[in-house]
């Protein structure tokens, strides 16, 4: 990876409708180069997909919150295919601290939340945070064009 495949990585993580004509002249290549290096990034996996970033306050999904649980080791597998199920969960990572699991969740009312809280119970006590305000982000990650040692 070099610097022009950087730029083009930051250049789509800003605008992922960005166009092979776009890219090229932000990068100063030619079409044809930008259309074979952001292909060859997709194929090398450094692209795995393009998203719209939706606004869920206006689809009336108010609350916005973080569900930490704890999760056995041997319940894991039981638990994602679990979660992977429910749709208002739009992220679920493993972490390290005081739980496994870490869910970021959206839900129109307090009352739903409580339900699917309940529904973790025979996997663990959760930990949930409910968010306010989001000051900054979501954001891509901005990639220096230099390589950094």
């Amino acid at each position: 990876m070099d610097k022009l495949d950087r730029k083009i990585l930051n250049i789509v993580q800003q605008d992922g409708r960005a166009s092979i004509k776009s890219i090229a002249e932000k990068c100063f290549i030619s079409a044809p180069s930008a259309s074979v290096r952001l292909q060859n990034l997709e194929n090398h996996g450094f692209i795995t997909g393009y998203t719209a970033n939706v606004n869920y306050e206006k689809l009336g999904y108010l609350i916005k919150a973080f569900v930490r649980i704890d999760v056995s080791y041997k319940e894991l597998p039981k638990f994602v295919k679990f979660v992977s199920k429910v749709p208002n969960v739009v992220e679920c990572n493993f972490i390290t601290g005081d739980a496994s699991v870490q869910l970021k969740v959206f839900y129109k009312t307090m009352t739903e939340l409580n339900q699917f809280n309940a529904s973790l119970k025979e996997f663990g006590n959760t930990h949930t945070n409910v968010a306010f305000t989001t000051n900054v982000g979501p954001r891509p990650l901005k990639l220096p064009e230099k390589k950094s040692d």
